[in-house]
C-alpha cells in the first residue's frame, strides 16, 4: 500500500498508509490530520492546500484550470502548491511528502 508523509508546520513528520484511489485530503481526514477541506473536496475552496515536496511535484498530473483558480486564493502559495483533494494516491506516488501550510484562508465561512 502506498505511503504518504505529512510534514507539519513545526517540522514534525508522520507517515500513513494511503490506499490507491483516495485523495490526500481523504488520507488526512481518516488520520485526524488538520487539513480542513471546507468544501469536502468539491474544488470550491483552497483549505486543503498542501505544499508538495519538489521531488514529487513533477510526478503529479497537471493541475486543472479550476484547481489553479482555487490555489490563487490559498495562503502561503508556493510553486509546488496543490490542493489535497486533487492529488489521488497511487502506487506511483508511494512515499510522497506534503507539507501543511502554517495557515489557511477559508472563503466559505459566512461573514456576518
Amino acid at each position: 500500500m502506498p505511503k504518504l508523509t505529512f510534514v507539519f508546520p513545526d517540522g514534525k513528520e508522520q507517515t500513513y498508509d494511503a490506499p490507491n484511489g483516495i485523495s490526500v485530503l481523504e488520507v488526512a481526514h481518516k488520520n485526524n490530520i488538520p487539513l480542513e477541506g471546507a468544501c469536502e473536496g468539491s474544488l470550491a475552496c483552497s483549505t486543503c492546500h498542501v505544499i508538495v515536496s519538489p521531488e514529487w511535484y513533477g510526478k503529479l498530473k497537471a493541475a486543472t484550470e479550476d484547481e489553479e483558480d482555487m490555489l490563487d486564493l490559498a495562503f502561503g502559495l508556493t510553486h509546488t502548491s496543490r490542493l489535497g483533494c486533487q492529488i489521488m494516491m497511487s502506487d506511483a506516488l508511494d512515499g510522497i511528502k506534503v507539507t501543511l501550510p502554517a495557515a489557511t484562508r477559508n472563503m466559505m465561512v459566512d461573514k456576518k
